[in-house]
C-alpha cells in the first residue's frame, strides 16, 4: 500500500509507517481528523465521497504496545486522492446555479459566446460566479486540506516514534521557502499581438513566464511566434485545442481532440498543457501526451467548473504532474469581484507561504494590457520580485518546477555511516530538512546541505522555517 507521507515528504518509510485499523463495516464509527473546521474524505470502508464542510472527529490512533506502526482508521491514500482528484460532491446552491452548471447550459453558452458582447458575457459570468467566495468548501481563498492532513499525521508519527524530529527532503531546490510561477493564457489574436510587450514587462522585473497557446481557430500560431517566445527564454505550452469549452464534454469528442492536441504538443515542442476555462476530467488525462498539466484550481469557486484540489503543491496524476492554480485569475479578480488591487493576491500568497507551497498565477495578455489592469499587474510583479530578493520564493518556469518535482520524487534519504544523505539525480540542489513539533504545531528546519549526522543529540545548523 502506498504511503502518502513518504511520497509527499520524501522521508524514510520506516519512520512514518502506517497501518489501517481494520474493523467490520458494521462496527465502524464515523471518523474525523482534528484539522480545523472541515472534514474531507471517507473511512476505509465508507464508499461515500460527499464533502459538505462537516466538522471533524477522531484521528489516527497510537499503536498498542509492541506495534511499530501508527494505526490509521481510514485509507489515507483514498482520502488524499478524493481531495486532489476532486472526487467529492459539490452542492450548487439555488435553481439558477444548478441550471448554469449543467452540461446543456455550458454547451449553449459556448455556442453563443462569439455573438455576445463583452458586457453581456461578463454579466452572465457574474450571474454564475457571484458569491463563489462564500461557498463553504473548498475553503476560500486557499484550501490546504491535503497539507493539514499530512502534517497532522507527521506530528503524530513524531509522537508515536518518540523522536524529536523526522528527516525529509525539503520541498524546493536550494532550500527556497516557497515557489512561484507566472503563466499567460493567450485566448485571442489581440492577446497574441500583446505578447512581445508583455514579455518585456515581465523581464523588466526579472520574471520569465509561460505562454499557453490555442492551436486552432482562434489565431495563427506561427513559427515566428514560437521562436519569439522561446528566444526570450520563456516557455510555450498548449492551451486546449480551440478554446470552445467542449474538450471534456464527452469521451468520444475528447479522444478525437486529444489526438490533435498531442500532435500540437510535438509541433510546438511543448511539455505542458492547460485546458480552456480550466475544464477538466483527470480520469481521461492518460490520453494526453504531456509531462505536466495546469488545469486544476486549488479552489474553483471562481471557475465555470466548481471543485478544487485542496492542495498548494504539485502532485502526480498517473505519470502527469499537476501544477495546480493556487491564486485567483486576473479576469476573475477584476471583472467578477471588481477588485483592482493586489490585496487578495497578497492574502493568497501569504497563506501559500505558510505551507511552503507553489504560488501560481494566470494573467491574460488579452485583458491585462488595459491601463488600469496593467498598473495592478506591475504592482504584483514588483511584489513578487521583492519576495524573491528577500529569499522567500523561488520564481521559475513551470517546466523547471516539473523537472525539479520529478527529480525530488526520485530522490531518497539513506542512512550511511551515521549520517542522513540525499541520493539521486539532482540531489546537489536538494536540502535535508527536519520536521519537529512546537506547541502542538509542526516546525521545519532546513539545513544548508544534502547530508547531516543522524545523531539525535546533534542540533543541525540551518535556517529555522516556522509554519
Amino acid at each position: 500500500m502506498s504511503n502518502p507521507l513518504v511520497e509527499f515528504f520524501r522521508c524514510p518509510a520506516d519512520l512514518v509507517s502506517l497501518s489501517s485499523l481494520r474493523k467490520r463495516h458494521s462496527e465502524l464509527d464515523p471518523f474525523r481528523l482534528d484539522l480545523g473546521a472541515h472534514s474531507y474524505g471517507s473511512s476505509t470502508f465508507d464508499t461515500s465521497s460527499s464533502v459538505n464542510g462537516a466538522s471533524l472527529c477522531d484521528g489516527p490512533q497510537e499503536p498498542c504496545p509492541g506495534e511499530p506502526d501508527l494505526r490509521v482508521p481510514f485509507d489515507l491514500s483514498k482520502i488524499i486522492d478524493t481531495l486532489r482528484l476532486e472526487r467529492y460532491s459539490i452542492k450548487t446552491s439555488g435553481t439558477t446555479g444548478a441550471l448554469l452548471s449543467s452540461e446543456a447550459a455550458r454547451q449553449a453558452y459556448y455556442q453563443l459566446r462569439p455573438m455576445l458582447s463583452d458586457s453581456v458575457r461578463k454579466g452572465l459570468q457574474r450571474l454564475f460566479l457571484r458569491q463563489g467566495d462564500k461557498l463553504p468548501f473548498p475553503k476560500w481563498p486557499v484550501d490546504t486540506s491535503v497539507e493539514c492532513i499530512l502534517e497532522n499525521l507527521l506530528i503524530r508519527s513524531i509522537r508515536v516514534r518518540r523522536v524529536e524530529k523526522i528527516p525529509f527532503i525539503w520541498f524546493w531546490p536550494d532550500g527556497a521557502p516557497a515557489a512561484a510561477i507566472v503563466t499567460h493564457d493567450v485566448e485571442t489574436a489581440a492577446g497574441v499581438n500583446s505578447i512581445p510587450a508583455l514579455i518585456d514587462i515581465d523581464v523588466a522585473f526579472q520574471i520569465k513566464a509561460s505562454f499557453q497557446l490555442v492551436p486552432e481557430e482562434r489565431y495563427e500560431v506561427s513559427k515566428a511566434l514560437l521562436d519569439l517566445i522561446r528566444g526570450k527564454q520563456c516557455e510555450v505550452n498548449v492551451h486546449g485545442l480551440n478554446h470552445n469549452g467542449n474538450l471534456f464534454g464527452n469521451q468520444k469528442n475528447f479522444l478525437r481532440q486529444a489526438k490533435a492536441i498531442n500532435r500540437y504538443m510535438q509541433e510546438f515542442k511543448a511539455e505542458g498543457f492547460r485546458s480552456a476555462c480550466m475544464y477538466r476530467n483527470v480520469d481521461w488525462y492518460d490520453k494526453l501526451d504531456i509531462a505536466y498539466d495546469m488545469s486544476v484550481p486549488n479552489v474553483a469557486h471562481m471557475e465555470p467548473q466548481r471543485g478544487g484540489c485542496c492542495t498548494v503543491f504539485p502532485y502526480f496524476i498517473g505519470k502527469i504532474l499537476e501544477l495546480p492554480l493556487t491564486t485567483i485569475q486576473d479576469y476573475s479578480l477584476f471583472n467578477i469581484l471588481g477588485d483592482y488591487s493586489i490585496e487578495l493576491w497578497k492574502r493568497q500568497i501569504e497563506l501559500i507561504e505558510q505551507k511552503h507551497g507553489l504560488i501560481s498565477f494566470i494573467v491574460h495578455p488579452d485583458y491585462i494590457m488595459a491601463e488600469r489592469a496593467l498598473s495592478i499587474y506591475k504592482t504584483l510583479l514588483a511584489y513578487l520580485s521583492n519576495l524573491r530578493n528577500e529569499g522567500r520564493v523561488w520564481i521559475a518556469l513551470p517546466g523547471a518546477v516539473n523537472r525539479w518535482w520529478r527529480e525530488r520524487n526520485a530522490m531518497k534519504l539513506v542512512l550511511e555511516s551515521g549520517r542522513w544523505r540525499i541520493v539521486g539525480p539532482g540531489h546537489q540542489r536538494a536540502r535535508l530538512a527536519f520536521a519537529s513539533t512546537e506547541g502542538g504545531a509542526i516546525r521545519y528546519t532546513v539545513t544548508q546541505g544534502w547530508e547531516a549526522t543522524a545523531d539525535p543529540a546533534w542540533d543541525p545548523e540551518g535556517s529555522s522555517v516556522p509554519t
